[in-house]
């Protein structure tokens, strides 16, 4: 009993959270039906995220367990059992359990999928020859809530293997032809900071719910706010007394909405409607009207009726759609309201119509990026990108020089570190079974291994080689001077760099922005993997002044190496997009700048990628007034012309040199691994 006080001492009562509404019926929401499929909550730092998800235990009732199961299995729901408790319960019937709280179980950020789903423990194996798991996090979530803090910056395919049991209920761990598997039915709750990066559209339809929350604007709210929290901390046994009334009548409803949800109906013609809506607002996926109608009879159980309303249809669409409507990854997710109220018939209750201006508050800012030729002060313009291009049109031009590149797109990573294993080496950590008996069996006439099922000697230790996405810093060095407002020249550059942008999200980049122009390069946007922040950037850019192409690509450089000092995996790429003219330098000759500055980048290990604006492709490229081949050239990087780039075409130069970036680096990385065990 002393440790639930401990825990509760340092968690705000849910009930006592100011504002957030929203955020707080989704939850609450998926404690009353977990089939939902947990809820992904998008806000900035500070706006009470983890503290509400910590706090949603308290109100979720004891439950029972098998005493010594890691699992948590129930001792009396055999769906709910592994298979040793199954067996035992169907032998000797279970006597031994225990009662506790639900647990908040937090996966670790930089987790590997060992970790995550768990794995065969090697030792028991090899010693006694007894085939058992060693738990991982989805053993100690069974039954209770798993709480991914910075869900976005998880490798994917660890985010699709949580999301996979979350919607099975069940973690099967297959290693080295083992095969084994035990519930794992929990509360799937993940947050995120948008401004750090986006999950895929395909990551994002898993989640049932979303919900964006934001600092709360009213200053008497904030006033309450500063006010609760300092009365929890200063005394936090007096605030959880005084609050846990409120505590328990919230507890009642939850545990009575569970008991009312099996015989909540819903009308078929509210169901054709919530078909209908998906399919007009082009929400394809099936998931999206079936977490609808368990969404809305949770909402009607939690009110305590028996039958689900229009207004619960629309109060679900609101939560379970906005996410699965987004077509591009810089699109805010928003629902309209008086587009439900459209597609949705009337109904008589309209609790949600606050919440709902509230939610679309942010979208009257538009996002016009500047009408072309919108005149500012020193004859500055600002123009809007044309021909963006949707990457899911992007077609490779050689399809089989981009497949055997993109093998390249795998690096080997460093032990605990993430990705999949793919081969092993000498080693005592991580280790792989399969590798370690191999290396041991050719010597066991040799061996005495006594009781033991394989004598196992610390030479015969092998250790997995793991390889993970190498992560790629695409940095755009994008030319803003006058030049560039001639010919349209500026509105095809910002296209084709959406375009780039567009497929660097895809593969999960890192992007960055400088401009440079008058007399000096300025850092428009850090490397962030938030391309819609980058698309905003590029939108608002002006253009006029002099080509200072020499602080462009410096600055550019610095940027990228202070990226890699940070992460030293990291694999640089800048993309120069200027008509190359520079007539701005640092002092001395223009073109010695641009030919020490091109072999820097070679230097340094930049891959650089050129996209001459300027030259056209009626004619030849050497009647190029521009520096653009020779800073290619001498950075071993490569040159392309616009006005040569059809839409495909931008888009393959993207994936083409990413993939020979990383391939190049991932040989390298390989040599040293190899020089270490040699």
């Amino acid at each position: 009993m002393t440790g639930n006080n401990h825990i509760k001492r340092n968690t705000l009562p849910f009930s006592a959270i100011i504002g957030q509404d929203e955020m707080k019926l989704a939850l609450v929401l998926n404690a009353v039906n977990p089939a939902i499929g947990g809820v992904l909550i998008r806000g900035e730092k500070g706006t009470a995220k983890s503290t509400a998800v910590r706090a949603l235990a308290d109100l979720l009732p004891e439950i029972d367990v098998v005493s010594g199961c890691p699992f948590g299995c129930s001792p009396d729901d055999p769906d709910l059992q592994c298979d040793r408790c199954r067996e035992r319960a169907e032998r000797d019937g279970i006597v031994e359990r225990e009662r506790r709280r639900v647990r908040v179980v937090t996966l670790p950020l930089g987790s590997t999928e060992d970790r995550v789903v768990g794995t065969v423990d090697v030792e028991q194996a090899i010693r006694e020859g007894i085939c058992a798991l060693e738990p991982g996090v989805l053993a100690a979530a069974n039954r209770g809530i798993l709480y991914i803090d910075e869900v976005n910056l998880l490798d994917d395919h660890v985010v699709d293997l949580l999301l996979d049991a979350a919607v099975t209920g069940v973690n099967i761990v297959e290693r080295e032809g083992i095969s084994l598997a035990h519930p794992a039915r929990f509360i799937l709750i993940g947050t995120m900071n948008p401004e750090e990066g986006e999950l895929r559209p395909q990551l994002l339809d898993r989640f049932g719910l979303q919900v964006t929350v934001g600092g709360i604007a009213d200053v008497e709210e904030r006033m309450r706010v500063v006010e609760t929290v300092g009365a929890f901390e200063a005394d936090p046994d007096s605030f959880l007394e005084a609050w846990e009334p409120e505590q328990e009548r919230l507890r009642r409803t939850v545990v009575r909405a569970r008991a009312l949800l099996p015989g909540v109906t819903v009308d078929r013609s509210l169901i054709r409607q919530a078909v209908t809506a998906c399919i007009s607002l082009g929400v394809m996926t099936h998931r999206a009207e079936l977490t609808v109608i368990k969404t809305a009879r949770a909402l009607a159980a939690f009110e305590g009726r028996n039958e689900v309303s229009a207004g619960d249809v629309k109060q679900a669409m609101a939560l379970a759609l906005p996410h699965r409507m987004r077509k591009r990854p810089f699109e805010e997710p928003i629902m309209d309201p008086e587009m439900l109220d459209s597609l949705i018939g009337g109904d008589d209750r309209h609790k949600n119509e606050g919440r709902g201006e509230e939610a679309t508050g942010e979208s009257s800012s538009g996002g016009d990026g500047g009408e072309p030729g919108r005149e500012g002060k020193d004859r500055e313009q600002v123009f809007s990108p044309e021909g963006a291009v949707d990457p899911r049109a992007i077609r490779p031009a050689q399809p089989d020089r981009t497949i055997q590149k993109a093998s390249g797109r795998r690096k080997p990573v460093p032990a605990g570190r993430g990705g999949r294993s793919a081969s092993t080496r000498p080693g005592r950590e991580d280790l792989d079974l399969a590798g370690t008996i191999r290396a041991a069996a050719p010597h066991q006439r040799r061996r005495d291994a006594g009781a033991l099922a394989l004598a196992v000697e610390p030479g015969d230790l092998r250790q997995k080689v793991r390889r993970g996405n190498a992560p790629v810093g695409s940095l755009f060095v994008v030319d803003a001077s006058g030049s560039m407002g001639a010919e349209r020249r500026m509105e095809s550059a910002k296209g084709a760099v959406i375009s780039l942008i567009s497929d660097s999200y895809i593969h999960r980049d890192l992007v960055g922005l400088v401009a440079f122009r008058g007399s000096g390069a300025d850092l428009v946007l850090p490397m962030t993997r938030a391309v819609d922040r980058a698309v905003l950037r590029l939108a608002e850019m002006p253009t006029g002044g002099k080509t200072p192409l020499v602080s462009g690509l410096l600055k550019g450089m610095d940027v990228l190496l202070a990226e890699r000092n940070k992460n030293p995996d990291l694999v640089p790429l800048l993309v120069l997009i200027s008509d190359c003219r520079a007539n701005v330098g640092l002092g001395g000759q223009i073109r010695e700048e641009v030919v020490r500055t091109s072999g820097l980048l070679g230097e340094r290990g930049i891959r650089t990628v050129v996209i001459d604006t300027e030259a056209s492709s009626s004619l030849p490229v050497s009647l190029s007034l521009g520096f653009g081949r020779t800073i290619a050239n001498l950075s071993g990087g490569t040159y392309y012309r616009l006005s040569d780039l059809t839409a495909g075409e931008i888009g393959d130069i993207v994936r083409y040199e990413r993939s020979s970036s990383v391939e190049s680096d991932s040989h390298g990385i390989d040599m040293q691994i190899n020089s270490r065990i040699n």
